[in-house]
């Protein structure tokens, strides 16, 4: 049977009404990463306060890029959140102050950050560049792995070809360890591991495990050299375009996200370094005092080429004062 042109015309008009607007949610975490797990949770948060006309859609394992392609598909429109972490450095110096060595204490410690610093300090800089966070999640804390030996101390690092996140300040900090750091996108370190192009890498258990980098390592040390945070991250143009309540619907979405994040973050941290430990990698308990002791350089460059630097530092450091003890 033929449809009218009339009843034609008002199925497309009701089929329009009822399609949803797709906003999509890039990450580079693999299946079972942390990324994943918190990318998924925001998902379903938003999805409840959107109702029908919006949906949140979570694109993970690079398959809308690595992070710089994200950064720039956010500009242009294609995606409308990415989860960037350690790249932030390269988008706007203040993100560095997170590459500094040792810096961050605990979860309580970065949420006072976020507290304190996000509007005045750290969204002043994205929004900049064309950026804004709607909350601080987690990459976490980072650790050491290699195929040449343990690593107790810095001058174990040396010659070690380390691959690294594009962070100016993360090549600089191995490159005074003395480690042959090499600037690489997630999505290829598997292979360059398996390779031989690197001997290691530095991540989270969580991103650790879910790559599976365990199959291709002989050592994890337990160095926590860094904690870094992972952005929700929008375009400020084109979040902007989007309906207020729409808006304050997804921020709270990213927002009430966070405890979740970092309870399972921490879950995750006990978990996975068993799942390393029983792939049959050897793991050690770095001298972290030894780490500390080689970073002063790293702070010393930081705050004669950032401006403000010392600043930054100091604020950071101060909000620790302020955060509940765990």
């Amino acid at each position: 049977m033929k449809l009218t042109s009339l009843a034609a015309a008002a199925l497309l008009v009701a089929g329009a009404a009822s399609a949803q607007t797709e906003l999509r949610f890039g990450h580079v975490g693999e299946p079972g990463s942390l990324f994943e797990a918190s990318a998924n949770r925001f998902a379903e948060i938003a999805n409840e306060k959107l109702g029908d006309e919006y949906e949140v859609v979570v694109y993970g394992a690079s398959q809308l890029g690595g992070d710089q392609e994200m950064l720039q598909k956010l500009k242009l429109g294609q995606l409308t959140f990415s989860l960037p972490s350690s790249v932030m450095s390269s988008v706007a110096p203040e993100f560095g102050v997170f590459e500094m060595p040792y810096i961050i204490q605990d979860r309580e410690h970065i949420k006072a950050v976020e507290e304190a610093m996000l509007e005045d300090t750290f969204n002043a800089a994205a929004e900049e560049e064309g950026y804004r966070i709607l909350s601080f999640w987690e990459n976490g804390f980072r650790h050491i792995t290699n195929n040449v030996r343990p690593i107790n101390t810095p001058e174990d690092l040396q010659g070690v070809k380390l691959r690294t996140p594009q962070g100016e300040w993360r090549v600089k900090m191995f490159q005074e360890y003395g480690a042959n750091p090499t600037p690489m996108a997630f999505s290829d370190v598997f292979t360059a591991l398996q390779t031989g192009v690197i001997d290691g890498q530095e991540n989270p258990y969580a991103q650790i495990a879910s790559a599976k980098f365990q199959e291709v390592q002989d050592y994890l040390s337990i160095t926590g050299h860094v904690y870094t945070p992972g952005y929700v991250l929008v375009s400020a143009r084109h979040f902007s375009q989007l309906p207020e309540d729409v808006q304050q619907a997804l921020t709270e979405a990213a927002q009430e996200t966070q405890s979740f994040v970092y309870e399972h973050a921490a879950q995750l941290e006990t978990d996975l370094l068993e799942e390393i430990r029983a792939a049959g990698v050897e793991v050690n308990e770095a001298d972290k005092q030894a780490f500390i002791d080689a970073s002063q350089p790293i702070y010393d460059e930081f705050a004669a080429t950032v401006e403000g630097g010392d600043e930054l530092v100091s604020r950071v450091r101060e909000a620790a004062g302020g955060a509940a003890t765990n």
